[in-house]
């Protein structure tokens, strides 16, 4: 059996330009089989901005962000198989200036640009559907999401607070 994987702390970036946004298949890890933005876990001397950056320049092959723009920071209240619990704050990020060309890598295939008004939100993490398209129209959200096993299923809905500014 699979082993879930337990993360704190996390980033989520989206390449934005022409009121579309860039997701990618993920191959494995969270978010196996759904259409993603590019990220992952803070590492132990980083703060969110720098794992942005790092993570969207390994999961692209190459890409550097030159600006980010926080949309949302969101709780995730995970429930593995076993009954245990873990909290994972994700903090996401629009990318509006970068430099570099994006290819395809293990963890990250077909990259596509969707129009925020036709996202695939059936095929994206289960929470994304309640929050991103908030977030990506320009209003700044923090919220906290209740997920299942491999963070596959809400056990409930997403609760958003509209914020000014994180």
């Amino acid at each position: 059996m699979k082993e879930e994987r337990v993360m704190e702390n996390a980033t989520v970036c989206f390449l934005f330009k022409e009121n579309k946004i860039l997701l990618a298949l993920k191959t494995m890890k969270i978010g196996e089989g759904c259409w993603n933005g590019y990220g992952g876990e803070v590492e132990d001397g980083e703060n969110e901005e720098e794992a942005a950056i790092r993570e969207l320049n390994e999961e692209t092959g190459g890409v550097v962000a030159k600006e980010l723009e926080k949309i949302a920071m969101i709780d995730f209240h995970n429930k593995k198989s076993d009954g245990k619990r873990f909290i994972c704050r994700v903090h996401f990020y629009l990318v509006r200036k970068w430099i570099g060309k994006v290819q395809e890598v293990a963890e990250m295939i077909k990259p596509t640009w969707f129009d925020i008004d036709s996202l695939p939100l059936d095929q994206m993490m289960p929470a994304d559907r309640e929050f991103l398209p908030i977030a990506l129209k320009g209003q700044k959200v923090i919220g906290k999401a209740y997920l299942g096993p491999f963070q596959k299923k809400s056990l409930k809905e997403v609760e958003i607070e509209y914020v000014d500014s994180f």
